[in-house]
């Protein structure tokens, strides 16, 4: 039996912010005492290269669930072919005013507004050059709440040249809907201008460090036809590495009228699934494998990962499945997609 299940009513009986944080300290404690391996199915090998990384398996942790990297060694236990930290600012900040996650268990979704909450990046490198891990890890990064957007780029050139060595790739947040006009990052021009400062600065680095550390973009799910061709095609113009499909989404469909549907903020989980899967069909469709494709969004079970495969990813990750299935999710994906590759 999944030992999660046993803790899951007691979870729920916490306010959802409070606890994410016993979850966290729960696992490090776990870790520290050698637990982990008794509480997690370890997948089986898949390899694959992506991004010109050897990912273990291509079942990841998205960005979200350890902002200041706090927990990587006790998450790289559970099996993740990898693992991604973030997002990450220059400066460290409060984020949103609390209560500011919400479960809906009636649509096996979660409601956020965290607003980047994190220790700065300085905190972060420090966590991670703390970490044994030698997996893959991904570091994602944003800008601060005080930064205008006009001004947005520094923020990224920052926390890019700071966490460059310390990253397997690097993820470009311009999706999320919690910090005021992010999502204006997306458009054609801000999204040209901004791609091709961080581009020439990758390389800046690559040069500097004699190591090659791929970017990828974090994308919204509520972008229409015409915004996807133009994203794909700014991607494909600048030589980005990877796009990750996609971040929550603002649309409240199928959960107005549940407890908390309608709280302000991004929604994740089961409801975001068929939007999240549509983008990623549209942007391969648009690309046609130019770069690669992260899929993420409403990940509960095997076959949801497998459905995100096939309408083409190459690798998946997961977040507000495991608040609802605990750490037999990773195995489960991993194995489901194993049985579709060997058919």
């Amino acid at each position: 039996m999944n030992p999660y299940n046993l803790l899951r009513p007691a979870l729920f009986a916490l306010d959802a912010e409070t606890a994410h944080h016993l979850t966290l300290n729960t696992l490090n404690a776990a870790h520290r005492l050698g637990l982990l391996p008794l509480a997690a199915r370890r997948p089986a090998d898949d390899p694959r290269t992506v991004m010109g990384l050897t990912f273990p398996n291509p079942v990841g942790l998205a960005a979200g669930l350890d902002k200041n990297g706090e927990c990587i060694d006790a998450l790289a236990a559970l099996g993740f072919g990898f693992i991604e930290i973030g997002t990450i600012t220059p400066l460290s900040q409060p984020g949103n005013p609390k209560p500011r996650m919400f479960r809906l268990p009636e649509a096996q979704g979660v409601i956020n507004r965290m607003g980047f909450n994190n220790d700065g990046v300085d905190a972060l490198i420090a966590n991670v050059q703390r970490a044994n891990f030698k997996g893959i890890l991904g570091i994602n990064i944003g800008k601060n709440a005080v930064t205008p957007i006009e001004k947005a780029a520094d923020d990224y050139l920052i926390c890019l040249r700071k966490v460059y060595i310390h990253a397997s790739y690097v993820t470009v947040n311009i999706s999320s809907p919690n910090t005021k006009n992010l999502r204006q990052l997306q458009g054609g021009d801000e999204l040209d201008a901004l791609l091709a400062q961080l581009k020439a600065e990758q390389e800046k680095l690559a040069q500097q460090h004699g190591r090659y550390v791929p970017l990828a973009v974090k994308i919204a799910p509520d972008l229409d036809g015409e915004q996807i061709k133009q994203i794909a095609a700014l991607l494909t113009k600048h030589r980005i590495d990877g796009v990750i499909a996609t971040n929550t989404t603002l649309s409240r469909e199928g959960v107005e009228n549940l407890p908390h549907g309608n709280e302000t903020g991004g929604l994740s989980g089961a409801p975001v699934r068929d939007r999240s899967t549509a983008v990623i069909r549209a942007l391969a469709a648009e690309l046609k494998g130019a770069l690669p494709i992260i899929g993420v969004g409403g990940i509960l079970n095997g076959a949801d990962a497998v459905e995100k495969m096939q309408a083409g990813a190459s690798l998946v990750q997961v977040y507000s499945g495991l608040v609802y299935r605990g750490t037999d999710l990773v195995a489960e994906c991993a194995e489901a997609i194993r049985r579709m590759n060997a058919r």
